[in-house]
């Protein structure tokens, strides 16, 4: 019975998500928000606020620096963590 109730309940939120998706542009469209906002923004001020001359580069490390630091940060973690979880203690 639960399985049968989690099948469906799995199957309509795919169905819901898989619909959604019918109102997104087409992939790799020139009309996507980000294409006419936030893109042409960075190309064209990317070098005038941030001084870089690297648009990839100034946008990791001063548009989205924070964003970008707590993302360094949590990988870090995750990574200390599994190291913990996988040493070998000595015996003796």
């Amino acid at each position: 019975m639960n399985r049968t109730v989690a099948f469906f309940v799995t199957m309509l939120t795919g169905l819901l998500l898989i619909y959604s998706t019918l109102d997104f542009p087409p992939w790799g469209s020139p009309n996507q928000p980000g294409s006419l906002h936030v893109s042409p923004r960075y190309i064209e001020k990317t070098l005038e606020e941030t001084k870089v001359p690297n648009a990839v580069t100034s946008v990791l490390a001063d548009y989205r620096g924070y964003d970008t630091m707590f993302e360094t940060s949590v990988i870090f973690t995750a990574g200390v963590a599994v190291m913990m979880l996988l040493r070998r203690k000595k015996d003796g």
